[in-house]
Parts: structure tokens; sequence; C-alpha cells
């Protein structure tokens, strides 16, 4: 696993007018030698059921995109709506997705970090530098994991709106075949109306069997 170079990366957040500059990793990045510069991030770490999904965009250089923030700071329509954006301007994008099984097999970090590394495998477009929201992966290509990364870098906000989307569609459907536990309303987060459905029905094959909340009614189902 390389940390990748530029450790340094971070100054320069600011641009001469005091402003936030969102491209500043990216800029970073490219002033390394760098060119198809990835932004990567996740949706589902928390949820109790449903898995986790990991998005990694390509943006061209210099690509901004009107209102892009760190998804979980956006309506479902205002994501949506740049979700398609997002898919039209990118050079390349792309998801990858651990299911609850792996989840409890080998836990939601580890879980996220191969979500995020089918992610950039699957890339018809190869990138040869990845921003990543707080993590780092294993891969031999130059990386930096950027603590809320999700809102400093336009790359990684953009992978965090297509992971987002991605997940939600994901849960929408998975109401239709367990339709008892209203996945389409929480989409999987522990809300009391989902504990309380976990409590009248037991788990379903795609909760997560070692999280708290769900373990404790795992062969344990009550009417």
């Amino acid at each position: 696993m390389t940390q990748g170079k530029g450790a340094q990366y971070g100054e320069g957040l600011f641009d001469s007018a005091g402003q936030m500059d969102p491209f500043s990793f990216e800029k970073a990045a490219r002033s390394s030698g760098a060119c198809l510069v990835a932004g990567i991030d996740e949706a589902g770490r928390g949820p109790l059921a449903g898995p986790v999904v990991a998005a990694a965009v390509i943006l061209p250089e210099g690509c901004i995109i009107e209102n892009l923030t760190d998804s979980k700071k956006l309506s479902p329509k205002q994501r949506d709506r740049l979700s398609t954006e997002i898919q039209e301007k990118a050079l390349a994008w792309e998801v990858g997705v651990s299911d609850a099984a792996l989840i409890d097999q080998i836990n939601i970090l580890e879980a996220t970090r191969r979500a995020m590394e089918s992610a950039v495998a699957r890339m018809a477009l190869q990138p040869d530098y990845l921003l990543i929201d707080a993590v780092t992966i294993v891969t031999d290509i130059p990386q930096k994991g950027i603590v809320k990364g999700d809102m400093l870098s336009h790359s990684i906000s953009a992978a965090s709106v297509i992971a987002k989307v991605t997940r939600d569609r994901i849960m929408e459907s998975c109401h239709h075949i367990y339709p008892e536990y209203n996945f389409h309303k929480h989409k999987g987060y522990g809300t009391q109306e989902h504990r309380d459905k976990i409590r009248v029905h037991g788990p379903c094959p795609i909760h997560r069997k070692t999280f708290r909340c769900v373990r404790e009614y795992c062969g344990n189902r009550s009417s």
C-alpha cells in the first residue's frame, strides 16, 4: 500500500480571496505529475442493513459542478440531479459494492476499503492519483486520505453523491423484496422505526448481523 507523494497536500486550501478552493488537492496532485485524479468516497458505513457502496470519479481538470458538496448536505432531489450531471461530465466513474455478508465477515472498515478498491479496479480509465475521504486503500496508485474530504475536494464530493444515490436506489429495490422493513424510507439506517421492525420480524438476509441492534435478534424472532 502506498501513501503516495504529497504528504504536504493541504497547503493552499484557500485562494487569493480567502475562499476555500475545492480543487486544491487536485491541483497539488497534478503539480506532482498526475493527470487523471480520482476522488473516492463511500455511502453506508453506519446502517444496520444493506451494502456499503463506494464510488470513484475522475472529473476533467477545472470542471465545476454548481452546488456540489458533501452528499449528506443535499436533498434526495438535489443528489439525483447532481448525480446525472456528474456522470455526464466525468471522464470516468465507477462504483464498488460490499454486501452485508462481507461486512459481517471482515468488518465494516475493511469492507469499505474493498468496495473502494473494486470501484477503482473497474474504471474504464485508470487514475494515476487517488483522493480518498478519510482512509487509504491497498493499491500501487499514489493516494491521499483526506479527513472531511467530501467537503474539501470537488472530486471526492462528486464521488460521495454517486455513492449515496447508488446505495439509496439499491435500498429502494430491497424494499420490494423485504417490504415489512420499509427500507425505502430509512435506507437501512438505525431509525426507531427500523429498530422496531427488526424487533418484530427479526433480521432479514441483508441485515448486518454483527451490528448492535441486529445481533441481539438473530435467531430470536417474535410475533
